[in-house]
């Protein structure tokens, strides 16, 4: 069993290493002993994110993540050990007795990917980044300590907002391509814009105004996360967060222009900050 367990995380750091660089980099500064449980808890993840890349229309993709659900609630389909992913996840759930409802709330909240459907508000953003993100950074917590997980709850609810709005802004060409908006609704028109008018691309002021304030938004987040005291044994469940902040200001200041160049900064880099934030315990 120690050997297949080795396999799989293995399995699922390669699955990182080439689908979440930065979740990949994070477990490899982790404990050692706690590396197979993230890595399979971040693998189920980056499993569910790649989902619409996969398929062509939204009911394929609800029946990949309906796999997941039944996974989860007991009704596995076919052998679980031949899923190196899903072997890894059940193990870090029975391990670290995750809660598997948690689990569940981020498949169902990963359904709005599949679709185009407008993100309504603030709080409808706030409930998406909080269902997927910020429960990935808490249930990392429970793995890492799951005595002090519930100190950085509130740390991990807005770390996670801001996280996921840095990764919307960075996949937001991709997302325009697909006719996806992010943005809630509310926020582009308070600019004077409406769906169809950012995705034309062509009030390019207006577009920079939402997309600094959307950027905003993530940055108010960061600085809330920033204000609480985040116990040392939780902190490597915030390090893909840690990144966040890069991307939220030079998206704030490229506004438009991020349709034209990368926001993303490099690896080194990320990997630099990353390190540097392990050993300052700061967001």
């Amino acid at each position: 069993m120690a050997d297949q367990n080795l396999t799989n995380q293995d399995i699922c750091l390669a699955m990182l290493r080439d689908n979440d660089r930065d979740r990949y980099l994070a477990c490899l500064l982790s404990p050692e002993d706690k590396r197979g449980a993230l890595a399979g808890l971040y693998a189920f993840n980056a499993e569910l994110a790649r989902i619409r890349d996969l398929v062509h229309e939204p009911l394929p993709g609800e029946v990949r993540m309906q796999y997941w659900r039944d996974l989860l609630e007991g009704n596995a389909h076919g052998s679980t050990e031949a899923n190196p992913v899903a072997s890894g996840l059940l193990a870090a759930v029975e391990t670290y007795r995750l809660p598997r409802q948690t689990l569940v709330n981020v498949i169902d909240a990963r359904v709005f990917d599949l679709y185009d459907d407008p993100m309504e508000t603030r709080t409808s953003l706030e409930g998406y980044a909080g269902e997927t993100a910020s429960a990935l950074i808490q249930l990392a917590s429970l793995v890492l300590a799951p005595e002090e997980a519930a100190q950085s709850a509130e740390a991990a609810g807005h770390a996670g907002v801001a996280q996921a709005i840095a990764g919307l802004l960075l996949l937001m060409p991709l997302h325009r391509h697909r006719g996806q908006v992010y943005i809630p609704q509310e926020i582009l028109s308070a600019t004077g814009l409406d769906r169809d008018s950012f995705l034309a691309g062509e009030d390019k002021a207006r577009i920079s105004a939402a997309i600094s304030a959307f950027a905003g938004l993530g940055r108010d987040h960061l600085a809330k996360a920033r204000a609480v005291k985040i116990p040392t044994a939780v902190f490597p469940a915030f390090l893909p967060a840690t990144i966040a902040g890069p991307v939220l200001d030079r998206a704030g200041k490229a506004g438009a222009g991020l349709f034209d160049r990368p926001l993303q900064p490099s690896q080194w880099r990320r990997q630099l900050q990353m390190t540097l934030a392990l050993m300052r315990r700061k967001v």
